[in-house]
């Protein structure tokens, strides 16, 4: 027993008119996930049930299936059929040519093909036999959220970050066969059953067990994309794509609860809405605002920037006592504003083990009975500005001497602070 294709894709067409009496779907909400076949009979709008169910499907039965939807029958609750190629079929429970399995030769046809031949059934046409279409359309506004934070370990911080989130996410039946056999509680399978609606409250159970698995594998999500290359390992890039952290969730609840290999359920898009960091990550996420300002040919010109302000509020306040302890004189200010404009190359760095060691004076002996000469006083030691064999501080380096003077107790925090304003730019 099985379908034979009557025509395709014409719901609409001659062949559907001359139908007057056929199987089809009802009007259901986008959130159904699946909902018994009726039997219907001559009207104009052709979808509004006008006979009730008869429990049985006689030979010669007509059946459409309409886009986005997949037809599976059962017989005393095992399944004999399954169709989810669009268009009309006529039920046959003894032409040799008749089929029990339509789905085209596309990828979702051999992915159901496969479950098909584990879980079909070939009994005798008499007993109870049913009809339900199941959506595989994408089903919308399933929830999540947390209402403490999740944590998880961040690539790009290097370290454990935290937040609460809350959003939605659209779900897909992508095996109509597993979801009717793993999934679908029995009440739902029933002559006269109701709909199972995925949003539906008296389908609860269903649907809070959804969301306490997405819930409980948030934090997977999460380190999923943002430890991701491709995605740059930023999760600032995580609201604007919907798509990507889907497939990220996906595999979490996969890796988590087999969704699409036991029940034929997949994750398909996402939309955060909300998402609020922890205090910890969100001085995390200061530091890195002004790294990335401190980086790259921007920084550099926001470093020459603010050492150019420095040395002109410097001038005009006499100096100070924080530009004494930097040791910025004019000409060492000079010095740096060079470096900072050529920065050092790996070539110019020579290193000390490198360099040839001076050789020796010959000392000259006095000549005897002529009076001695004293040695010159050495000149006192000038501050000389970084040359190109000698690479300039960078700012964080600056800071840290700056820090050990503080700790050394040479400098006040007020000089500290002041320094590190005029380093950094703030």
């Amino acid at each position: 027993m099985g379908f034979m294709k009557a025509f395709a894709n014409a719901l609409q067409g001659t062949f559907a008119d001359q139908w007057k009496e056929f199987y089809g779907p009802k009007s259901v909400s986008p959130t159904v996930g699946l909902f018994q076949a009726v039997q219907q009979g001559p009207n104009a709008g052709r979808g509004e049930n006008s006979k009730g169910y008869e429990n049985i499907i006689s030979n010669g039965s007509k059946i459409l299936v309409p886009e986005g939807t997949a037809l599976v029958t059962l017989q005393d609750g095992a399944i004999t059929g399954l169709i989810a190629e669009p268009g009309g079929y006529i039920y046959s429970s003894d032409d040799p040519n008749s089929k029990s399995f339509f789905a085209g030769d596309n990828v979702f046809a051999a992915t159901i093909g496969a479950t098909w031949e584990k879980v079909k059934f070939g009994g005798q046409p008499g007993s109870q036999q049913l009809a339900f279409y199941v959506n595989l359309k994408e089903i919308p506004n399933n929830m999540f959220g947390t209402q403490s934070e999740i944590y998880w370990d961040d690539a790009f911080f290097g370290t454990q970050v935290g937040a609460i989130t809350r959003g939605t996410y659209t779900l897909k039946i992508v095996d109509p066969l597993l979801f009717i056999k793993n999934f679908v509680p029995t009440k739902y399978l029933q002559p006269n059953a109701p709909v199972f609606d995925f949003a539906d409250a008296d389908n609860n159970d269903a649907a809070t067990q959804l969301f306490n698995e997405v819930v409980g594998t948030l934090s997977a999500a999460f380190a999923n994309y943002t430890n991701d290359p491709n995605k740059g390992n930023r999760m600032s890039k995580i609201q604007a794509d919907q798509v990507g952290f889907g497939q990220a969730m996906a595999q979490a609840v996969e890796d988590a609860y087999h969704w699409q290999s036991d029940r034929g359920l997949q994750i398909v898009k996402t939309a955060i809405l909300s998402i609020e960091y922890d205090e910890d990550t969100k001085e995390l996420m200061k530091d890195v605002k002004r790294t990335d300002a401190l980086s790259g040919a921007r920084g550099n010109a926001f470093m020459q920037q603010s050492v150019a302000r420095g040395i002109q509020a410097a001038g005009e306040n006499g100096g100070g006592t924080a530009m004494a302890f930097m040791g910025m004189g004019m000409n060492a200010a000079s010095g740096m504003m060079n470096n900072l404009q050529q920065p050092v190359t790996q070539s110019s760095y020579q290193p000390g083990f490198n360099q040839q060691p001076a050789q020796p004076q010959a000392q000259v002996q006095p000549v005897q009975g002529a009076p001695v000469t004293p040695p010159p006083t050495p000149a006192q030691p000038q501050e000389v500005a970084p040359t190109a064999t000698q690479p300039a501080q960078t700012p964080q380096q600056r800071l840290m001497e700056m820090k050990q003077l503080l700790d050394a107790g040479a400098i006040t925090q007020e000089d500290y602070d002041q320094v590190k304003k005029q380093i950094l730019g703030i």
